[in-house]
C-alpha cells in the first residue's frame, strides 16, 4: 500500500497549519493501530501502509510520530517529493533535496534502509504529481536526468505508476521492470525489460500497480468499463471483484509466477477516502479477502511494505522459492531494525560491569 502521506493538504488543496497536521496524524496513527491489531495476514503480519512522506513538507514532530508507528511494526516511511511545480527544478537542487531529506530520515528518525556493509541509506520513491523523470510534458519536475539522480542517491525502486490518465503514464504496464533507456534521459522508464529470474538489475527498478479494465459497470444493460488502477477511494468500493482484478494483472518476476505482487495506492488525508484506506471498510474488506483465500485454498495473502516487496522480488530474481515472507529482509534491512533498543543497550551495559 503506497500512501501519498500528505497531512499538509486537504482534498481541495487547502494548506493546514502545523497543529492541525499533527492532530490529523495522531488520528491516523490511532486508526492504523486499530486496524493493525484487528487484521493480520497468513503469516501473522499486521496490515500496514508504506508512508511516502513529502520532502518539501518535512516537520520533525510529524516524522517522530511516524517513526513511532514504524517501530511498532505498523508501516514504514519512504520518500515522496513534489517539485518543479511553479517553475522547472534543476538537477543540482533535486539532488540536494533528496540527499538532505534521505539523511534526516535515516539519522534523526532511523527510517529508510541499508544494504549490509553499505552505510548509504536506501529509499523507495513516489513522484509528486506522477511526473517521474520529467514525464509530464515538462510540468511538475523539469529534470530529465531525475532517474539517474535517484539511482545515485540510493533509490532502490520507484512506485509512482500507474498514473493514468495523466500524460506521465508509460506504455509499459502491469510489470516490475528495469528502465530501458539510459537513466540520464527523460522518461527512461517508458519501456524496458521485465525483471526476471537470473537478472542483475540496475536500480531503481520500476514497480507498477495494476492497470486493467473493470467490466462490471453497466449502462442500459451494456458493459461500460472503468479503469482499475489500484486506487483506494471512497467512490470506488472495495470488493472481492476488485481484488480479483488486481490479482489478474499478474504482476510478478518473470520465471517466478507463484509470487504475485499487488501494489495499491491512496492519499491518506482525503477525508472522503480515509475510512476506505485504514478504517472499518478496509478492515471488513481485508477480512473478506483473507476468508476468500482460505476457502479457495489457492493463495495466501502477505502484507508487505514497499521495502519488503522489493526484497521479495529480489529473492525471486535470485531463484528463491517457497514462502515469500522468509525474504522480507533479503537485501535491504530497515535502519530501525538494525538499531539496538534502549533496553538491549542497558542489558549489555549491565552484563559488562
Amino acid at each position: 500500500m503506497g500512501n501519498h502521506f500528505e497531512p499538509a493538504w486537504d482534498e481541495n488543496g487547502a494548506a493546514m497549519d502545523w497543529s492541525t497536521q499533527l492532530s490529523r496524524v495522531d488520528l491516523w496513527c490511532e486508526k492504523a493501530r486499530r486496524t493493525g491489531r484487528a487484521v493480520r495476514d497468513h503469516d501473522g503480519t499486521p496490515f500496514r501502509h508504506t508512508y511516502f512522506y513529502p520532502a518539501e513538507q518535512y516537520h520533525q514532530p510529524i516524522l517522530d510520530r511516524m517513526a513511532e508507528l514504524q517501530a511498532e511494526g505498523l508501516g514504514e516511511v519512504e520518500i515522496h517529493l513534489h517539485h518543479g511545480v511553479d517553475k522547472p527544478d534543476t538537477a543540482s537542487n533535486l539532488r540536494r533535496t533528496l540527499v538532505d531529506f534521505r539523511d534526516v530520515l535515516a539519522s534523526e528518525h532511523k527510517c529508510l534502509s541499508r544494504r549490509d556493509g553499505n552505510d548509504t541509506p536506501m529509499y523507495g520513491f513516489i513522484h509528486g504529481n506522477s511526473a517521474l523523470a520529467n514525464s509530464d510534458g515538462g510540468r511538475f519536475c523539469g529534470v530529465d536526468s531525475e532517474m539517474q539522480i535517484l539511482a545515485e542517491t540510493g533509490c532502490y525502486a520507484d512506485f509512482t505508476l500507474p498514473s493514468s490518465p495523466n500524460q506521465s503514464q508509460m506504455p509499459k504496464i502491469n510489470a516490475i521492470y528495469q528502465c530501458g533507456a539510459p537513466l540520464r534521459e527523460r522518461s527512461p522508464h517508458r519501456s524496458g525489460p521485465n525483471l526476471q529470474v537470473g537478472d542483475t538489475p540496475t536500480l531503481p527498478i520500476i514497480f507498477t500497480g495494476p492497470l486493467v479494465f473493470d467490466w462490471r459497470r453497466r449502462l442500459h444493460g451494456l458493459p461500460v468499463p472503468r479503469v482499475e488502477d489500484g486506487a483506494l477511494a471512497g467512490n470506488y468500493p472495495l470488493t472481492i471483484e476488485r481484488f480479483l482484478n488486481w490479482q489478474g494483472a499478474e504482476i510478478s518476476v518473470q520465471g517466478q509466477p507463484e509470487w504475485v505482487f499487488v501494489k495499491l495506492y491512496c492519499h491518506g488525508f482525503f477525508p472522503s477516502d480515509q475510512d476506505v484506506t485504514i478504517g472499518e471498510p478496509m478492515r471488513r474488506f481485508l477480512g473478506e479477502v483473507l476468508e476468500y483465500a482460505d476457502r479457495s485454498g489457492q493463495l495466501k495473502i502477505h502484507f508487505a511494505t514497499s521495502r519488503e516487496a522489493f526484497n521479495i522480488a529480489m529473492a525471486a530474481v535470485d531463484g528463491r522459492k517457497g514462502d515469500p515472507t522468509l525474504y522480507r529482509d533479503y537485501q535491504l534491512r530497515s535502519i530501525m531494525q538494525s538499531q539496538p533498543s534502549r533496553v538491549s543497550q542497558m542489558k549489555v551495559y549491565s552484563s559488562s560491569r
